[in-house]
């Protein structure tokens, strides 16, 4: 009987298809109410100028396309702390590597049960993909049918399906964090074009008419702000997520060949 088990955690494909829509639904219900509230213009006025110093005013003025950019920094923020959440669920409880050592010492006393029971109290991804392995490890130590060399494979086969389960658990959503880093600046760069477009169709008439002048700079700064802004995020983000998952992914080998190695060692010993 199987003993493997997958580390739940994080937002489904639906789950995360929705919070990406509930996000954009969001960033249009901000624009609409928060940054063009009269109270943000002169004279009430949404379409006048924005008060001196307004910065959700001159937000305002950025046009259409501040809504999806507003969606992608809440769909970074979301889906970073989604990934926190579930990656330090994979981690399980204290160090990795002071579990793995754990693992190691209890592996060359011949503590098998005992190793399987701090797997328990570790819990996480490692702690499954190892407890996955220990069991077998037990199991085809009493097996007769089965010579050393054919063991040691079963064992190895038993931790690499451990792996190969919770491996897609920890990079699960990665990918909208990695996307949200090019989009949103293709998405802040679409806004500043057509800021910049605003801006020189004021100016295309002679004298430039102030008022249209700035909007369209306002346009143009504000959807590269929160463009860059959004991008920047996604990329840390990714990047310190990915670090984490390599370092899970690492400790789940190197605990994965302690117990193959221990296994080979103890029955060439026999």
């Amino acid at each position: 009987m199987s003993t493997k088990q997958k580390t739940s955690g994080g937002f489904t494909s639906l789950v995360a298809t929705v919070t990406v829509a509930l996000c954009i639904l969001i960033g249009i219900i901000l624009y609409v109410y928060v940054l063009g509230n009269p109270a943000n213009f002169v004279d009430n006025d949404p379409t006048a100028e924005p008060l001196e110093g307004n910065f959700l005013g001159i937000a305002h003025k950025g046009g259409f396309i501040v809504p999806f950019l507003i969606a992608m920094n809440l769909i970074v923020l979301i889906f970073s702390i989604e990934r926190f959440i579930t990656l330090a669920k994979g981690k399980g409880k204290g160090r990795t590597d002071k579990f793995v050592e754990d693992i190691r010492e209890k592996l060359d006393n011949n503590q098998i049960n005992e190793a399987i029971e701090a797997c328990d109290a570790q819990r996480g991804s490692l702690a499954n993909v190892v407890r996955s392995g220990l069991t077998k490890f037990d199991s085809v130590s009493a097996d007769e049918t089965l010579d050393n060399e054919q063991k040691v494979e079963a064992i190895k086969s038993e931790l690499e399906e451990a792996t190969a389960l919770e491996l897609p658990m920890l990079s699960k959503n990665l990918s909208i964090l990695s996307t949200s880093a090019s989009v949103s600046t293709l998405i802040g760069l679409i806004g500043t074009v057509l800021g910049m477009i605003k801006a020189f169709a004021a100016m295309a008439g002679g004298a430039p008419d102030p008022a249209e002048l700035a909007t369209g700079i306002s346009e143009a700064l504000v959807n590269t702000f929160l463009g860059i802004l959004a991008s920047t995020l996604a990329i840390i983000a990714y990047n310190f997520f990915s670090t984490k998952i390599d370092t899970l992914t690492y400790s789940m080998d190197e605990a994965s060949h302690s117990i193959a190695q221990n296994f080979s060692a103890k029955t060439k010993k026999k």
